[in-house]
């Protein structure tokens, strides 16, 4: 992995200027005026279009089912303190200090928050960074991107469509088919692991997994 692209790892999220001490020193700040702090920021409740997987990675059906709204004290109770900041205040994990960003196993990674499929360890890759790195979630329906720009490279924060949880972000230097580098929090996702998984690089040549 090049110097350049661990630089590029360490601003995900403007990691350089916003390091703190909280949470014993597990995460970084949210930015000032995160779209997401708070309910009063995403969209209100209403029906979305989800894929749903099997633990495999296997694709089965696209459903209607509602959005998930919950209040900040509800998502409290539900999730650890860490989860809780990254996910719902939109701040970022430490690199290197998540559960899987050297996980090698198969499997299906879900949101930690309403459990919705996201990602595939067939799209994971060793980005040198410290974060989990995909080059495609498992289907376009059920994540969502807000562009920005930062340090002068392509940057757009990723949520989940379902949930509106932050889950990380995403950069235009990852490797091919797609060219993307989602750059994704452990502590936002729950992993299943699975002895089998679908192979995504095949799907994508044949236009049957769009991302």
């Amino acid at each position: 992995m090049t110097h350049e692209r661990r630089q590029h790892g360490l601003s995900r999220r403007h990691f350089l200027q916003r390091v703190t001490g909280a949470l014993s020193g597990s995460i970084v700040s949210s930015p000032t005026g995160w779209k997401g702090q708070g309910t009063a920021g995403r969209s209100s409740a209403a029906d979305v279009l989800i894929a749903q997987f099997s633990d495999a990675g296997v694709r089965q059906h696209t459903v209607r089912v509602p959005r998930i709204v919950k209040s900040d004290d509800e998502w409290q109770r539900q999730l650890s303190p860490l989860a809780f900041e990254v996910t719902r205040r939109g701040g970022t994990e430490r690199p290197f200090s998540g559960a899987y960003w050297n996980l090698h196993e198969k499997g299906m990674f879900r949101c930690v928050c309403c459990d919705t499929a996201l990602f595939s360890s067939a799209a994971k890759f060793d980005s040198g960074t410290g974060w989990p790195s995909f080059w495609q979630p498992i289907a376009k329906e059920n994540v969502m991107t807000h562009p920005s720009r930062s340090l002068g490279q392509v940057e757009s924060e990723v949520t989940c469509r379902r949930c509106d949880a932050h889950l990380g972000d995403v950069f235009d230097d990852g490797p091919r088919p797609t060219g993307l580098r989602y750059c994704i929090d452990s502590v936002a996702l729950r992993f299943v692991k699975s002895m089998q998984v679908m192979d995504l690089a095949e799907g994508y040549n044949s236009g049957s997994q769009s991302c």
